[in-house]
């Protein structure tokens, strides 16, 4: 009988099932404007899973390079959802206030203070990586990816 290597446990499908949980109890039907701690949960899963798809990246693409092509697209891909997430993030209402910020503020980019700047440090971190890992044009670009066969 050969020996079998013990696989980790993986948690990937449950972080799945807690979305989806997540959604049908805490997003009701209808119009409803995201709060910010809702959008700064989600940018922190998007970096998180951007995280998980730069490792598998790493780790693939010098033994499979047409599979780390597909892999590096999907990371650039969530990089940019996460960019627009905490985009909409700034150009969510205030809280307290309820204010939404005037066209000049959003444009200006200019942290808020704490506790909003969490979700700026997060996003400046992950910045630096995708800035080592991609190329500006790979960033701007339609198709993110060659795709060899």
């Amino acid at each position: 009988m050969p020996a079998t290597t013990p696989v980790a446990q993986d948690f990937v499908p449950y972080a799945t099932a807690a979305i989806d949980f997540h959604r049908a109890l805490n997003v009701p039907t209808g119009p409803l404007v995201a709060s910010r701690a809702e959008l700064d949960a989600l940018h922190e899963h998007l970096v998180s899973l951007h995280g998980l798809l730069d490792a598998h990246t790493q780790r693939t693409s010098p033994l499979l390079p047409a599979e780390g092509d597909h892999l590096k697209a999907a990371r650039t891909r969530l990089w940019q959802a996460a960019d627009h997430l905490h985009a909409a993030y700034h150009a969510s209402p205030r809280p307290g206030s309820g204010d939404v910020p005037e066209p000049e503020a959003r444009r200006a980019r200019l942290p808020e203070g704490a506790p909003e700047l969490t979700i700026c440090r997060r996003h400046q971190e992950t910045a630096q990586l995708v800035r080592r890992r991609t190329t500006p044009a790979d960033l701007h670009t339609p198709f993110t990816g060659l795709v060899r066969r």
